[in-house]
């Protein structure tokens, strides 16, 4: 049944236009597509010479020898390569030739670099990051797998918009030097590197940035880059950013170490804000709620604060202050750490008849302790009261350590309270 459709729809192919199976083939973009097309016929052969855009998986040429040579002859005779994306295995001198042919016209590269022993005593003559930087005309660069101890041989990429390097071992001067070398970067995107221990970023067309960043938590960032609008950064102890005019979303995590200090001045664009760590600075946590007073949706996981290497428990946040110094915040997720951060004795006493928080909608709240049982369900209860436009509540429950009944009487307390306002309440 296969075998006749097929012969069905090459009967019907050979019928077209030169024009139009080129139209069909150009959509193609995987090399074994290509290297079945091409013993199809020879319409389809010549056909097959204005594809634009040419992928080779990671076991494309597991049986061959030297499949370096197999990419150069595919490459070769495409009239026009825009986009080249390689994940099988490749040397760097099968590099140097596929980007001596395609060099002027390729606009779009991603390879899996696999370069790790490109640096040991023996190996002599350029790496594969010099090599990229032949194509001199990129628009997007993605990079797989990178060592990067040396800065890289490159000249300029004047036309480098989107840079992207996943899963890299890199020293400090040689970032920095290979990001000097795209002053016109709009996207940027490092994740999973280790071995930074200090950065520095000016470029200013960048527009969003996201820095994931491997080791014990401790990196410095500065960033000055005018036009930034999204901003993700993970496993810096030290952050400081200029030109914040147009950020909209922010987003600093520290999965191994300590935030110790933040410096990013007013934020009055900001509409997304995430917070997450085992362990802050006090100071840099009331700083960020401070800038971002203007935020729309708040996203804070943070267990614990402390200046030193105690951790600490969040000192007492009044209710009052927190919702009138964030008067457009539509929803708001608090992780156990400032949820009993707002529920202390005190933080409940400055409510006024006046007082509402206009724009809420949605709360997401994590419960960690049955402490404060009281001051808690009085928090809860303040939420309904005062969040006028409240649609939904949910309170998630981990699992509580308590020698004592006082977990279940506080979880029969919070059924109680969901009972009795289904409509907004939930529990996960």
């Amino acid at each position: 049944m296969k075998a006749n459709f097929l012969i069905n729809v090459l009967t019907a192919m050979e019928t077209l236009p030169d024009v139009i199976v080129q139209y069909i083939l150009s959509y193609m973009n995987n090399a074994r597509d290509l290297a079945i097309c091409n013993c199809v016929s020879r319409q389809w052969k010549e056909s097959t010479r204005y594809i634009r855009s040419l992928y080779f998986p990671r076991n494309s040429f597991d049986k061959l020898d030297n499949p370096d040579n197999v990419v150069l002859r595919m490459i070769s005779s495409l009239a026009r390569l825009e986009e080249l994306v390689v994940y099988c295995p490749f040397s760097c001198s099968g590099l140097a030739s596929w980007l001596s042919v395609t060099a002027l016209s390729l606009r779009h590269l991603e390879l899996r670099m696999d370069n790790l022993t490109e640096h040991s005593p023996a190996f002599d003559g350029p790496t594969k990051m010099d090599i990229v930087g032949v194509a001199k005309n990129l628009e997007s660069m993605k990079l797989w797998g990178v060592l990067m101890i040396q800065p890289p041989k490159w000249d300029m990429f004047h036309q480098l918009k989107r840079l992207e390097i996943v899963g890299a071992r890199l020293e400090d001067q040689a970032l920095s030097f290979a990001l000097q070398a795209c002053p016109n970067l709009i996207n940027l995107l490092l994740l999973g590197c280790e071995g930074v221990r200090s950065l520095s970023i000016e470029l200013p067309c960048l527009e969003e940035c996201k820095l994931d960043f491997y080791g014990l938590g401790n990196c410095s960032l500065a960033l000055s880059s005018p036009r930034i609008r999204l901003l993700e950064v993970q496993g810096c102890s030290w952050i400081r950013v200029r030109g914040t005019s147009y950020l909209h979303s922010l987003t600093i995590s520290n999965n191994s170490g300590r935030v110790d200090v933040v410096d990013f001045g007013n934020l009055p664009a900001l509409e997304f804000l995430s917070i997450r760590g085992v362990q802050w600075c006090w100071d840099a946590i009331s700083k960020m709620l401070k800038w971002a007073n203007q935020v729309k949706h708040l996203f804070m996981k943070v267990e614990f604060t402390g200046d030193f290497e105690a951790l600490q428990p969040f000192p007492e946040v009044d209710f009052v202050d927190f919702f009138n110094s964030h008067p457009k915040l539509i929803k708001f997720d608090a992780h156990g750490a400032m949820f009993a951060a707002l529920c202390q004795k005190n933080s409940l006493k400055n409510v006024d008849a006046d007082f509402t928080i206009p724009c809420l909608e949605e709360v997401v709240l994590t419960a960690r302790s049955p402490l404060n049982a009281e001051q808690k369900m009085n928090t809860l209860e303040s939420l309904l009261r005062y969040g006028k436009n409240l649609k939904t509540l949910v309170i998630k429950i981990l699992q509580m350590n308590s020698n004592h009944n006082s977990a279940d009487d506080f979880f029969q307390e919070i059924c109680r309270f969901r009972y009795f306002n289904r409509n907004i309440v939930r529990i996960e």
